[in-house]
């Protein structure tokens, strides 16, 4: 059996998607909002149990079911929650008794970090780095940072376990994530709209404007590399990594290749950065690959180009938006 967590989420249900392509389809699936709520997020996908945060809990204190693996995407992924108390239970406590289960009872432990632990990015972004001489920007990276640097210490881990620091991640199924939706994705509405894409000006001397980079990286590349970990987790040592294409593109960058997929000219409208995100803009990510090559493990298959190519004319400008059986 293996565990999702954040199933009707982002990454989660992708993850089930994946696991279903791979001919895995007993799957717990669970989540803070059910499926009734978000009824198109698994309606694809085949899993045997679906459970609530808190029902997810009692079955393995009651039944422990022998797992195979726990894939943990359930937590706010929100940077403006400032509510400390409240990640500390949702983002560390709730992480942490699924880690404990699997050092317990047996299974592969994998969870969502993130590249947000890595603050304004001065310190750089090296997974092989002690995790606590970054310093976050906001509540949800401390809160990460804070779950890393407590798995990191303890004596008695699961057999494989991995924290996995997302950096820019977008592609299908992405849909619920509000606010947090990804630029590609806001973007194309704001093309298809008007015409033209928003893109913020640069506030500091070494940047042009969209000249700010980041590490996108597809959500195809994501949960390859997952079903990757579970199905060989022997394969690389326990510990945390990166989650990047692992070089950094600019946001014209970004806006050329969507305004290329729907065969417009490059039409980009300058607007200042949000009072309230001045101080938690980054000018630059880039995962810091390394350790994940090392280990043997996979490359990306999907450049910045490919991936806007394949989400935008084959999900978004068609009437099905999710993973399917097609998708490749």
């Amino acid at each position: 059996m293996y565990i999702v967590t954040g199933a009707t989420g982002f990454i989660g249900s992708a993850v089930v998607w994946q696991l279903n392509q791979a001919g895995i389809t007993n799957i717990a699936a669970c989540d803070t909002i059910s499926t009734e709520d978000r009824p198109r997020a698994l309606a694809s996908y085949q899993y045997e149990k679906f459970f609530g945060k808190k029902e997810l809990l009692e079955w393995l204190a009651t039944e422990t079911p022998k797992i195979t693996g726990i894939v943990h995407m359930g937590a706010s992924s929100s940077t403006t929650v400032t509510d400390e108390e409240f990640l500390k239970e949702n983002n560390v406590e709730y992480t942490q008794k699924l880690f404990d289960y699997c050092r317990q009872h047996g299974g592969t432990f994998i969870y969502a970090s993130s590249a947000s632990v890595y603050g304004d990015g001065d310190l750089g972004f090296d997974d092989t780095d002690p995790t606590d001489k970054f310093v976050p920007m906001h509540a949800y990276g401390r809160s990460k940072k804070n779950f890393d640097v407590w798995a990191m210490a303890e004596d008695k881990t699961p057999e494989n376990w991995f924290g996995l620091r997302f950096f820019n991640v977008f592609g299908p199924n992405e849909y619920y994530k509000a606010d947090m939706l990804s630029v590609p994705y806001k973007a194309l509405q704001q093309i298809q709209e008007k015409g033209s894409v928003k893109l913020f000006k640069s506030n500091h001397p070494d940047y042009k404007d969209g000249e700010q980079k980041r590490d996108f990286v597809y959500v195809k590349d994501i949960t390859r590399w997952i079903l990757e970990l579970l199905q060989n987790p022997d394969s690389a040592k326990s510990g945390i990594y990166n989650m990047g294409y692992g070089t950094a593109r600019t946001w014209k960058d970004l806006a050329y290749a969507l305004f290329k997929s729907v065969d417009k000219e490059p039409n980009i409208e300058w607007i200042e950065i949000p009072d309230k995100l001045k101080d938690q803009y980054q000018n630059f990510t880039e995962a810091k690959m390394t350790k994940w090559f090392d280990e043997g493990l996979s490359e990306p298959q999907w450049p910045l180009e490919k991936s806007i190519e394949d989400y935008v004319k084959n999900y978004l400008l068609e009437s099905d938006l999710y993973l399917g059986e097609d998708s490749k």
